[in-house]
């Protein structure tokens, strides 16, 4: 009688195995990211992504296999550090605040974070997916509301919106090329800000307002002109 590869009829077949994501890719993740930040700031933005694997401690090979070119990992860090603000702002929204000093640790918090924040108006490029602008418009909404909250509780003035604190952190996170002590100096200009921003404050601001809706559309032109064409000069579909 031939035999067969079929196990008898008592025997159950093993179970095939499925494989489980690494419990460790977001840890590897973090440890890529945090390496492209100490390189990039060490060697510039256009550090060699081989540099930041040895950063990190892992083949060249293991970081293209994430990231497949310098433009897919700054993408990445401009959404890390989405996170990152939007947690921040999460956690003081969690306070009981004035809105001048929501404002206020905002920026500070900004600041001791700020070598982690590759973000558009620090010179990463624009990210215009659904989840950046998703992000995006999280960020102005809870600043939004620390200066409603400040405009209730007289703390705030009335012609200040989240983009002027958005752009002022861009500005004041960023380190000066040769100037002198450098976190006393963005601390000072922080306490100007915030005393410019109370309601008796300077009069004066120039018009009009600068909304999200203006930032986004810088944005979205940005990338249309950065987006590569065919050889007949159209974008591709």
């Amino acid at each position: 009688m031939a035999r067969t590869n079929e196990p008898p009829a008592h025997e159950e077949a093993a179970p095939r195995r499925t494989r489980r994501p690494r419990r460790d890719a977001g840890a590897n993740r973090e440890r890529l990211l945090a390496a492209a930040v100490t390189a990039m700031l060490r060697d510039g933005r256009n550090v060699p992504l081989a540099a930041i694997a040895a950063e990190a401690g892992v083949g060249v090979g293991t970081l293209y296999r994430r990231y497949p070119d310098r433009q897919a990992l700054l993408h990445d860090l401009e959404h890390r550090a989405y996170d990152l603000l939007v947690g921040i702002l999460e956690e003081i929204d969690a306070q009981d605040r004035t809105g001048r000093d929501a404002i206020a640790d905002y920026l500070a918090r900004c600041l001791a974070v700020g070598d982690q924040l590759v973000l558009p108006l620090r010179g990463a490029p624009p990210l215009t997916s659904p989840e950046a602008v998703r992000a995006r418009r999280t960020i102005y909404r809870l600043l939004d509301a620390f200066l409603a909250r400040g405009r209730t509780d007289g703390t705030v003035r009335t012609d200040v919106n989240a983009t002027d604190v958005i752009v002022f952190s861009a500005l004041v996170t960023q380190a000066l090329a040769h100037g002198p002590n450098r976190p006393l100096a963005a601390e000072r200009q922080i306490a100007i800000f915030v005393t410019a921003l109370a309601a008796d404050g300077p009069l004066g601001i120039p018009r009009p307002e600068i909304t999200q809706d203006d930032v986004e559309a810088s944005f979205a032109a940005h990338a249309t002109r950065a987006a590569p064409r065919s050889e007949d000069g159209r974008a591709p579909s």
